[in-house]
């Protein structure tokens, strides 16, 4: 590619867009003798690739996110591009030669989500084809210039023992088995979706999974799995579905778990709904610092969706019974579960986690006041 310089790149980039043509070898290399460029094959398949990412894949970022591990690819402007391969975020030498080209394969991976990203619109959520999330934003509501982030779906799935050992996968599988209602909780980037992906993956082969999610990310090795996606509204603001919508849709679909993928909003009130109504099972995902921060941001969320406190956490307590909380250590970044917890009522009346066994990364496991709650609950049922 060094023998191409960046104006001929662009000539045959205008060429082929002008006539409507597919960056295939064959046309790129007519392009070229139309510029008056005479190259060797290797020169015309390279020029090809780097077209084809440029137009039709993700440009300069393509090599990133092809690297095995790589979880997220993050542009900060042209001159940043970070990825997280599971060892945390490390920044790379790709760059992009200004910020119009950060902002033009931006703008080309909405409309190929079928959204739109100008100045009326300056940011964009979105799920690409094959599974991968988009999220941007356009200056100036991103003062240093257009950030991208692409978040990748697992490549492949992991079970319950790539994840958790010993006493932590035997509680937890206990917890599958016995039906119980739970939430896995945790920052971002912290591994839910994975972990709650290799639990269902331990659920009874004959039962029937709803999975309910703004973008279908999890990813169970189950043989009876139906997903429902949320959809934005078009340009003139109609045809939205939300997640509460498909909550409500999935009840009447006899299902055996009820799973939302990440509770974040007023949802959480038909899923509560549900649970107290003899769906067993239920489960998702929750965004918390720690597992006792679970009942406080599920009142935030039902009581701005409606229901007073006393109601939220009346239903709390009959609705779910475990919360399985995990971390990514500092410095490490290994994912893994810190605690797993029993939701009970206490003196005054409001729901909170109570651990009933934690762990220390070390391998070290501590039994906590519920641990015999939890046990009776997964012997019991």
């Amino acid at each position: 590619m060094s023998a191409v310089s960046a104006e001929l790149l662009e000539a045959v980039r205008v060429r082929l867009a002008r006539d409507g043509l597919d960056p295939s070898p064959a046309q790129v290399a007519g392009a070229l003798r139309a510029e008056r460029a005479v190259l060797g094959d290797a020169e015309v398949l390279a020029v090809a690739r780097v077209l084809r990412a440029e137009l039709i894949g993700a440009g300069p970022l393509e090599g990133l996110l092809a690297e095995p591990g790589v979880t997220d690819v993050l542009v900060n402007g042209p001159r940043e591009v970070w990825v997280d391969d599971g060892g945390g975020l490390r920044k790379t030498p790709v760059v992009f030669r200004s910020d119009d080209d950060v902002r033009r394969l931006a703008q080309r991976l909405a409309a190929a989500a079928g959204r739109r990203l100008d100045d009326a619109c300056p940011y964009v959520d979105a799920r690409l084809s094959g599974g991968v999330r988009l999220h941007a934003v356009l200056p100036p509501v991103s003062a240093e210039g257009t950030c991208l982030s692409l978040r990748l779906p697992p490549r492949h799935a992991y079970g319950l023992d790539d994840l958790v050992t010993g006493v932590g996968a035997q509680v937890l599988r206990s917890v599958i088995r016995a039906r119980l209602a739970f939430l896995v909780s945790g920052g971002t980037g912290t591994g839910k979706t994975t972990l709650l992906s290799a639990l269902l993956s331990l659920a009874d082969p004959g039962e029937r999974l709803l999975l309910v999610e703004d973008s279908a990310e999890l990813r169970p090795a189950h043989p009876h799995v139906v997903r429902l996606e949320t959809r934005p509204p078009n340009l003139e603001g109609v045809g939205g579905v939300t997640l509460r919508d498909l909550v409500r849709q999935a009840l009447r679909m006899r299902p055996d778990r009820v799973v939302v993928g990440e509770v974040r909003g007023a949802e959480v009130v038909d899923l509560l709904a549900a649970l107290n109504t003899g769906h067993e099972g239920g489960c998702g995902t929750l965004h918390a610092n720690t597992a006792a921060d679970v009942p406080p941001r599920l009142e935030a969320l039902a009581c701005a969706a409606g229901l007073s406190r006393e109601a939220v956490h009346s239903q709390l307590a009959a609705a779910l019974d475990a919360v399985v909380h995990v971390v990514r250590d500092t410095g490490t970044g290994v994912r893994r579960v810190a605690e797993i917890c029993l939701l009970r009522r206490g003196p005054g009346g409001f729901v909170e986690a109570v651990p009933a066994v934690t762990f220390d990364g070390r391998g070290g496991v501590r039994e906590g006041a519920a641990f015999e709650a939890l046990r009776d609950r997964c012997v019991g049922r």
